[in-house]
């Protein structure tokens, strides 16, 4: 692809980015960045699990920087995360442990521990607040006493919310599980090695709890639509809480016999279930479930359960529907990607462009003169 140097894009681009900041500061407002950490928690959550990175601190500053652009915010992050150096990994983490916030299950009405409403805009009437307008810090803080009161005289339960049972684990005691072998591989880095196709499971997980939020629910609700499955899925359980990070010790690897805590992360946890058909050792055929896996940064329930459907739709690898195809899903979820690769067009595209206009008006002159030709009055 050619470009041509533009004389004088020095000053039109600084002026541009004057302009910008211009844009972000004309009403003398001056966005608090504790206002966005504390009020922007959806949007947050968003750029963390797209940008893979979880720092909520950094999000507020990058939401401000693009005055609440998500696209441009992820950006911002994925390009300071580029710059980090990676001196550790943390142990596997295992979600049992997860202290549950909210807990869910489409499956089943009665589960162990019970179903924990938690917070979700799920309940609520989705009209506007209009009340929330003239609302001040002296009434923020009266509602969280009173409230932080009631939770106090109400903490008594049966259930240990940091070990909360599994639905998947009851199903699998009762063998209604497809059994899967058990791949103890080291997972690939897909932010250090260039994605390659056919591309295993992590990878796929990866990709997918980094891509887009609007892209990955809608190529969800697509293979709903479209078939793309052969059954409809069933949320077996949804999980919103706090898991705990360690790492093994730098010193010693390898050796577990004291790990690190350095801290929790909060994530949103999608297990679904599929009925499929499987054959036994006796060469006959049984109903099972399948399982589709969705996880991501802080809560974002609709982007984890999108997650799980693809997750299923790219196992099965039925190219008889786009969210079969794993190059198709993959390549189009990126949010920087796609991103990119949109914007580019808004570049210089003169030589190009001009080769495609000489074409065009050549074709043009050659039928005008065989018209002319054609149309020509004889002589006299």
């Amino acid at each position: 692809m050619a470009y041509v140097a533009v004389k004088g894009g020095t000053k039109a681009i600084e002026a541009s980015i004057e302009r910008l900041k211009y844009e972000r500061l004309k009403d003398k407002e001056v966005l608090d960045i504790n206002g966005i950490f504390s009020g922007m928690r959806g949007l947050i959550d968003v750029v963390m699990s797209e940008a893979s990175l979880y720092s909520k601190e950094l999000a507020s500053i990058a939401i401000k920087q693009s005055e609440g652009n998500a696209e441009e915010a992820v950006f911002l992050l994925r390009a300071y995360r580029s710059t980090l150096p990676r001196k550790h990994y943390t142990n596997v983490v295992d979600t049992k442990d997860m202290f549950v916030e909210r807990r869910i299950s489409a499956s089943f009405k009665d589960i162990l521990g019970g179903q924990i409403l938690g917070a979700s805009y799920d309940y609520t009437h989705r009209l506007i607040d209009f009340s929330i307008a003239d609302e001040s810090k002296e009434d923020a803080r009266k509602w969280v006493e009173e409230f932080n009161k009631k939770i106090s005289e109400n903490k008594e339960t049966k259930y240990d919310l940091r070990h909360l049972p599994k639905v998947l684990d009851y199903l699998r005691s009762q063998n209604l599980i497809e059994d899967c072998e058990e791949n103890n591989e080291e997972p690939k880095d897909v932010t250090k090695e260039s994605l390659q196709f056919p591309s295993t499971r992590d990878q796929r997980l990866q990709v997918l709890t980094r891509g887009q939020t609007g892209g990955v629910i809608s190529l969800g609700y697509s293979s709903l639509r479209t078939s793309g499955l052969d059954d409809h899925p069933t949320v077996g359980e949804l999980r919103i809480g706090n898991i705990p990070l360690y790492i093994s010790d730098p010193i010693e690897e390898g050796s577990h016999e004291e790990d690190y805590y350095i801290g929790e992360i909060k994530v949103t946890e999608v297990e679904n279930f599929m009925p499929t058909t499987v054959i036994n050792d006796k060469g006959e055929n049984e109903r099972k479930f399948d399982i589709g896996y969705g996880i991501c940064y802080g809560q974002n329930e609709s982007k984890a359960i999108a997650m799980s459907i693809l997750d299923q739709c790219l196992q099965r690898k039925n190219k008889k529907y786009p969210t079969g195809d794993e190059e198709f899903v993959l390549l189009s979820i990126d949010s920087v990607e796609s991103t990119g690769f949109i914007s580019h067009l808004k570049l210089p595209h003169y030589v190009t462009f001009q080769s495609k206009l000489d074409s065009a008006r050549k074709i043009q002159e050659e039928k005008e003169g065989e018209s002319a030709k054609f149309y020509r009055m004889p002589e006299k």
